[in-house]
């Protein structure tokens, strides 16, 4: 005989479930995109004090070079990211890649494997599209980033510098 004994309610694990996003999701999204902002503020002083959009998140969801995806818990959308196809340096081997951007969840997710479900889906619909080099940005000090990407797959490859 057996028994099946409940899970105490802190044990209990929604599935996250990767999905494309839609028009629907636009206004999640966009409070997204702030968090994005507001967390990339203290690594770059360049960036403008106020209000500012990195994304026309609008145009693209409706772009075919571009997937964005989202992460659900439950009900609730947790998470975001997109891969964006992009024309690669005339010297390099891959005349294309995917650029990573985007990625967020939101701060009570964190640490669960999130984004590596998000970037697992994205690489998923860049090999569909017959890409298979995959680039992304993180700021130097943004070391929680780094080891998370890292933790991926990622490697570090080229420092960008700036004057001013």
């Amino acid at each position: 005989m057996e028994i099946n004994i409940p899970k105490p309610a802190d044990q209990l694990m929604e599935e996250i479930i990767i999905r494309k996003a839609t028009l629907n999701d636009l206004e999640t999204l966009l409070l997204f995109e702030q968090g994005v902002i507001n967390a990339e503020r203290p690594f770059d002083i360049t960036l403008k004090i106020e209000p500012t959009n990195y994304y026309d998140i609008k145009e693209m969801i409706n772009a075919s070079h571009v997937e964005i995806v989202v992460a659900e818990s439950g009900s609730e959308i947790i998470g975001s990211g997109y891969a964006r196809i992009e024309n690669s340096k005339p010297y390099l081997k891959h005349k294309k890649h995917a650029y990573l951007g985007f990625m967020y969840v939101v701060p009570e997710q964190r640490g669960k494997g999130v984004v590596q479900k998000i970037i697992e889906a994205l690489k998923r619909w860049s090999v569909s599209q017959n890409i298979t080099e995959m680039r992304l940005e993180v700021y130097q000090n943004n070391l929680a980033a780094i080891k998370a990407y890292e933790k991926i797959g990622f490697t570090k490859h080229m420092i960008q510098m700036r004057m001013g």
